[in-house]
């Protein structure tokens, strides 16, 4: 089972290593994801994601409060009214619109309703 928690927590890291390039893909739930995977499976890694400059205090916040911090929540607002209006532009159908938006929104109002780090 350990081997099964190591490769999904390799696998998200991978995940969240390619979103740091692609605006689209989000980096820092893959990499809590990853945290969460290596904690079952790699004591080292788990501890390297927790000691990680730059990911380890969001993942610490997440670990011990469901927070998220307040320019990581404007961030990942901006990058979600930039990827509905890449839709918009690109002529996306309506039906696919009303849906994006419906989701979209879901997302922003979980973020903006977990506490600030």
């Amino acid at each position: 089972m350990r081997l099964l928690w190591l490769i999904a927590g390799f696998t998200a890291l991978g995940l969240g290593l390619l979103g740091i390039a692609l605006p689209l893909l989000p980096t820092v739930p893959f990499m809590l994801l990853a945290a969460f995977c290596f904690s079952r499976s790699s004591e080292r890694l788990h501890l390297w994601l927790l000691n990680h400059p730059v990911y380890g205090p969001q993942i610490e916040d997440w670990q011990r409060s469901g927070a998220i911090h307040p320019r990581a929540k404007r961030m990942a607002s901006v990058m979600i009214a930039a990827a509905f209006l890449l839709s918009v532009i690109l002529g996306v159908k309506a039906q696919i619109l009303m849906i994006q938006a419906v989701v979209l929104l879901g997302v922003l109002t979980f973020i903006w309703t977990r506490p600030d780090h």
